[in-house]
């Protein structure tokens, strides 16, 4: 008997927040999931600083400026539950307090069916070593508060997507959250071109936010310790509090003409074209974009061993501890003699194998498939 073609599905997903990781991680799955037949996508929140116009034909604003604005959250509930989404996929904290209410206080016949959060990082407080279940060095009481939170959301809604698996060791063994409510998707981004450096490592570049958990004065007191060939330059991406420090410490570790400080930058996809390998030393990091895009585009990395990074660059490069200038150091003087096309080569056929948006996309549809499934 044929029982007629497969009714669409409504997929809403909701964000609080306007920049950052997980707004840029949601637009380009909701364009990628907008073109796949039976699925109805919308965005709902802030308008996005970036992808706007993009995402416009999908968006409709919702706005909660507060974690405590419980007037705004009502009023984004109703807002989603006028829609009717068959799946409501949280992408910030913020959004996934809103959404874990859903699961009980949708009104009757407007209640998702599946009720899906992406956990995108802790706060800024907890340490790499806490983190991976260490005794000392816990965060504040606040952020304490903030982590019983994220355990209740994860209890209530119907999964908890991670995008590194160590934070759901994390989920699992610090927040106590059941195993079988966490799932592993990695993050998916558009992949700028393979651009493999075909000589010696010469042209280092990091890109971030100029923040001491970034670790780029730990970067640049190992550039002034390792023996490096006198042609070997950084430039460093990005602005933030510690710009002018870090200028000075360049300055005064005898790297004046050799670090270049560019300021933020909008065309960090030419910026890795043009550099030979890409260097992230920070203190706490999950699944880092801008280390997507530089696999992507074919980059030898050093990076710290913190969250998932180790595991993003197998293979692709030099994994070094936290916070170890000297370690960091060798790995530099390393970086310059290896054959930097071969780690440059699997850097990018890999990221194409685990970072695509549309490798991203199939996990999330099967897991909403999945999902909806079980709850028929």
């Amino acid at each position: 008997m044929n029982s007629g073609p497969a009714r669409t599905r409504r997929l809403a997903y909701l964000l609080t927040q306007d920049r950052g990781g997980p707004v840029d991680v949601t637009v380009e799955l909701a364009l990628a999931a907008s073109r796949v037949p039976g699925w109805e996508v919308r965005v709902f929140g802030p308008r996005p600083a970036r992808g706007a116009d993009r995402v416009a034909h999908l968006h409709t604003e919702v706005l909660v400026e507060g974690k405590g604005a419980a007037g705004a959250i009502r009023r984004a509930r109703h807002q989603l539950f006028a829609w009717r989404p068959d799946v409501l996929h949280a992408q910030d904290r913020r959004s996934g307090l809103v959404c874990a209410g859903a699961t009980w206080s949708a009104p009757r016949g407007g209640r998702p069916g599946v009720v899906v959060h992406t956990y995108h990082g802790v706060p800024d407080d907890v340490t790499e070593s806490w983190f991976r279940g260490g005794r000392g060095g816990g965060p504040s009481r606040y952020t304490r508060t903030v982590l019983a939170a994220d355990a209740l959301v994860a209890r209530a809604v119907t999964r908890t997507v991670v995008p590194a698996s160590s934070m759901g060791r994390f989920l699992r063994q610090r927040l106590r959250v059941p195993a079988d409510r966490v799932v592993h998707i990695d993050n998916g981004m558009p992949l700028p071109p393979a651009a493999v450096p075909r000589g010696p490592v010469r042209r280092l570049l990091f890109v971030g936010l100029l923040v001491r958990r970034k670790g780029v004065h730990l970067l640049l007191e190992a550039m002034a310790r390792a023996a490096l060939p006198p042609d070997v330059t950084l430039q460093v991406a990005g602005d933030g509090p510690e710009r002018a420090g870090l200028e000075a410490l360049a300055a005064g570790s005898g790297l004046r003409g050799r670090v270049e400080f560019l300021g933020f930058r909008s065309d960090v996809p030419a910026l890795l074209a043009e550099a030979d390998a890409f260097v992230l030393p920070s203190a706490m990091e999950q699944q880092p974009l801008v280390l997507i895009e530089a696999l992507g585009a074919g980059k030898p990395v050093v990076a710290t061993d913190v969250g998932g990074v180790a595991e993003m660059v197998a293979g692709a490069g030099i994994v070094v501890p936290p916070g170890d200038a000297t370690t960091l150091a060798r790995a530099l003087e390393e970086l310059t003699t290896v054959d930097a096309a071969q780690w440059g080569t699997r850097a990018a056929a890999m990221a194409r194998e685990r970072f695509s948006v549309g490798t991203a996309l199939d996990r999330h549809l099967a897991l909403y498939t999945d999902l909806l499934g079980e709850n028929s």
